[in-house]
């Protein structure tokens, strides 16, 4: 298989993981739903990142013979969320210095 094709079957592999598991959420109640929100929007943008990435023949197959790889790299991203964790405070950061800012400013205009 070329890389190409290693990189296409693993993502219609994975796509079809998660077909099964929207349809899974589908049937459970509105609080069930929502509890696994997190887990179904980080494995969609897992998906995504397929659409601009491709792995190398080593990695491709190493995740191919994984029965459920995109299960796997949701796991080794959730062990990773004290990254996004720190991007999300530094953004609340950012955000309350600049209203502060402008704030500051509009009353040094009166």
């Amino acid at each position: 298989m070329t890389n190409e094709q290693l990189n296409t079957a693993l993502y219609k592999k994975m796509f079809a993981e998660q077909e099964k598991y929207r349809n899974w959420l589908l049937t459970q109640s509105p609080e069930e739903i929502l509890n696994h929100s997190y887990e179904y929007n980080i494995r969609e943008d897992i998906l995504l990142s397929f659409e601009n990435n491709d792995l190398s023949d080593v990695q491709a197959r190493a995740l191919l013979r994984s029965a459920k790889p995109l299960a796997d790299l949701f796991k080794e991203y959730d062990n990773r969320v004290t990254e996004h964790m720190d991007s999300i405070w530094d953004a609340v950061e950012s955000h309350a210095d600049e209203l502060h800012k402008k704030r500051e400013h509009i009353r040094d205009e009166r």
